[in-house]
C-alpha cells in the first residue's frame, strides 16, 4: 500500500508535469550557461568576447520562447560552450564550433541526466559589440539569433518529449520552421540534405515519421525508466530495457542511415553502462549490449562494461 508521503510526492510531481505541459505563464524556459573560449584568437580586445557571452546568455535566458509555464526550478539547464576559431574585426565575422548540451533532473533524486549533447562545427555568425539581439520567428534575417532560437526550441522540445509522449510537437515544429527559413542565410549548416549532421538534418531527422520510436524513447527512457529508479530500481531498469528494444532498436531498423541513434547513444554511453553494470539478469544485459553494439560499435568499451 502506498504511504501518504509517497502519494503526496507523486501528486506534486504530477501537478508539475501538468504545469509544464500546458499552463500559460510568463516564466522563462531556459537556464543557460554560456562560455566563449577565445584562446585561439590573438591580439583582440577580450571585451568583445565578454560582451558576446553576456548578450547570448541574456538572450537565451530572458526571451520567452513559449506560452508554457515553467517555475524557476523547472527551467531547463543547458550549456553553450562556444570556441572561437577565428574573428575578423573588419567584417565582425566569428567562426566557431559549439558544444550544446541540455540536462534534465531525475524525479526524487539529486541526479541530473543529459537529454541532448552534440557539436555544431558551423556555429558561425556576424556580431558587432553592443548589437541588440532581437528575434522574429516570421523574419529569419540574423544568423546569430537564428542559431540561438533553433537550439532553444530543439532543447525545449526534447525536454517536453521526456515528460509527455510527443509533448514537444509545437516547439519542434518551430525549430523546423527556423531551419527552413534560414536556408537563405549566407552561412553553412542550414542547407537541406547537404550534410547528415547539420542543423537541418538534425531537426528533420528527429521529426521524420520513421523516427517516431526515438521520440517515444525519450518518454519511455526518462519518464518510465529513470524517474522511477530511485523508488524501484529493478522496475525502472526493466522499463529502460524494454524502451531500448522497442524504441531505439526499432528506429534504427526503420532508418539505418540516421545518425540520431548514434548521437543518442554517444551521450548516454556512460549512463547506460552504469545502469546495467552489476545489475540485471545475464539475458537482459546481453540483449541490451547487442542492441547498443549494433547501433554504435565505436562505444564498444562502454557496452562491454554492461556484460561484465
Amino acid at each position: 500500500m502506498i504511504g501518504l508521503k509517497t502519494l503526496f510526492k507523486q501528486c506534486v510531481f504530477t501537478v508539475c508535469l501538468a504545469l509544464i505541459a500546458g499552463r500559460p505563464c510568463s516564466a522563462q524556459e531556459l537556464q543557460a550557461k554560456v562560455v566563449i573560449n577565445h584562446a585561439q584568437v590573438q591580439g583582440t580586445d577580450a571585451s568583445v568576447f565578454e560582451q558576446l557571452q553576456s548578450q547570448i546568455t541574456q538572450f537565451l535566458n530572458e526571451h520567452k520562447w513559449t506560452a508554457l509555464h515553467f517555475e524557476n526550478h523547472e527551467r531547463i539547464p543547458c550549456n553553450f560552450n562556444i570556441t572561437v576559431t577565428s574573428y575578423e574585426k573588419e567584417s565582425n565575422l566569428f567562426s566557431c564550433k559549439a558544444i550544446i548540451q541540455a540536462n534534465r533532473p531525475v524525479y526524487n533524486s539529486s541526479y541530473t541526466t543529459t537529454i541532448y549533447s552534440n557539436t555544431d562545427n558551423d556555429f558561425n555568425f556576424e556580431y558587432s559589440p553592443f548589437d541588440q539581439l532581437n528575434f522574429n520567428q516570421q523574419n529569419i534575417d540574423n544568423q546569430l539569433t537564428a542559431l540561438l532560437a533553433y537550439y532553444a526550441y530543439l532543447i525545449i522540445g526534447i525536454n517536453l518529449d521526456s515528460f509527455s509522449q510527443m509533448g514537444g510537437d509545437d516547439c519542434l515544429s518551430l525549430c523546423m520552421d527556423i531551419a527552413n527559413n534560414a536556408q537563405g542565410l549566407n552561412f553553412s549548416g542550414w542547407k537541406s540534405f547537404s550534410d547528415q549532421r547539420n542543423r537541418f538534418a538534425i531537426i528533420n531527422g528527429y521529426l521524420d515519421e520513421g523516427m517516431r520510436p526515438l521520440r517515444q524513447l525519450q518518454y519511455d527512457y526518462y519518464r518510465t525508466g529513470l524517474d522511477i529508479m530511485v523508488e524501484n530500481a529493478s522496475r525502472g531498469r526493466a522499463n529502460i530495457s524494454t524502451a531500448l528494444e522497442n524504441d531505439l532498436k526499432k528506429c534504427h531498423e526503420a532508418r539505418p542511415l540516421s545518425l540520431w541513434p548514434q548521437i543518442w547513444t554517444d551521450f548516454k554511453r556512460d549512463e547506460l553502462a552504469n545502469i546495467y553494470q552489476g545489475h540485471g539478469s545475464a539475458k537482459e544485459k546481453e540483449t541490451v549490449h547487442d542492441i547498443l553494439l549494433n547501433i554504435n560499435a565505436s562505444q564498444n568499451n562502454a557496452w562491454e562494461k554492461i556484460i561484465q
